[in-house]
């Protein structure tokens, strides 16, 4: 299986802008490095087997093929739909967030 392309959408691309800014006031450029680090290794996975993240959002929020992917080692789950190509990465939220009310509300969706 050949790997898709990721599209990362302006609504992610904010949410990992400020998980990176949080990281670097909290715990310095060691832990934003470990962080974007992790992004990296999830979008790997999404990449090669995108079938594989949870649907658990999908049906509420009426977002067909709504997936999400956990990142190793960091509180934040990575939100996408797989499309014929790419996979579209729609927000990178904290899990302790109310993700249906972020997806719902947020822009670019």
């Amino acid at each position: 299986m050949k790997a898709k392309r990721v599209a990362v959408r302006q609504a992610a691309a904010r949410d990992i802008d400020v998980a990176v800014s949080h990281y670097l006031q909290e715990g310095g450029a060691a832990l934003a490095t470990r962080f974007v680090a992790a992004l990296a290794e999830a979008y790997r996975h999404i990449r090669r087997f995108p079938a594989t993240g949870a649907l658990r959002y999908a049906a509420a929020l009426g977002i067909a093929g709504l997936r999400f992917w956990p990142l190793n080692k960091f509180p934040y789950l990575v939100f996408y739909v797989e499309r014929e190509d790419p996979v579209d990465v729609l927000k990178v939220l904290h899990a302790q967030r109310d993700s249906p009310a972020w997806l719902r509300d947020g822009p670019d969706l």
